[in-house]
């Protein structure tokens, strides 16, 4: 199954995410078919950018977002 999630990046303590198609096989940091964003959770507000377009035709192509990205597509405007 494809999912849509969050692939942590950053420093330890200093988290950055990178919101990513994946086969949910794969490990969360591991191997990913493509990067359709970013989410900064320690900018005040929370920045997330996401290609909207991108995200749309992976959700309409059948790839699950998580609970979590969700929530962040909701914000962009997305979903």
């Amino acid at each position: 199954m494809v999912k849509i999630r969050l692939r942590r990046m950053g420093a330890k303590k200093a988290p950055f995410y990178r919101i990513v198609v994946a086969d949910s096989r794969f490990p969360r940091d591991g191997r990913f078919i493509e990067e359709i964003g970013t989410y900064n959770p320690l900018k005040e507000p929370a920045e997330v950018n996401v290609d909207g377009e991108r995200a749309k035709k992976w959700i309409a192509d059948g790839a699950q977002p998580t609970d979590t990205v969700r929530v962040l597509l909701k914000k962009a405007g997305v979903l």
